[in-house]
């Protein structure tokens, strides 16, 4: 038997799911949760470093985004200084970091995709 299968739910934090996909995509799913955690993988970043290297996300949804991995202890986030301008800095916990190899299957199998169905595009 698969283990996703051995109960007929699983359960995370109080919530529950179907199946363990269903626990990973409500973790990781989304347009932009896989790409800010892909953007922490090699190290902490302050805010605006996200926002430079995602330019099409609004920031509305990246500080929601944020929030979310926090909660979910996929990022931590750590202020530095009482009074502005402080330092913020997201990073991924090491719980984050389990899905690193999960993230360079993404990107290997997206970049083998593009390459033979579509076209990378400047500009």
């Amino acid at each position: 038997m698969k283990t996703e299968c051995i109960g007929d739910h699983v359960r995370l934090k109080g919530k529950a799911y179907p199946c363990t996909v269903s626990l990973t995509m409500d973790l990781v799913g989304g347009k932009w949760k896989a790409v800010i955690l892909y953007h922490l993988k090699d190290g902490e970043k302050r805010y605006n470093e996200l926002r430079k290297e995602m330019p099409d996300i609004t920031e509305m949804t990246l500080s929601l985004q944020l929030k979310q991995l926090e909660k979910d202890a996929l990022i931590t986030r750590k202020v530095y200084g009482k009074k502005p301008p402080i330092k913020v800095v997201y990073d991924l916990t090491s719980f984050g970091k389990t899905f690193v190899p999960v993230l360079e299957a993404i990107t290997a199998w997206g970049n083998q995709t593009v390459q033979a169905y579509g076209e990378f595009v400047n500009g």
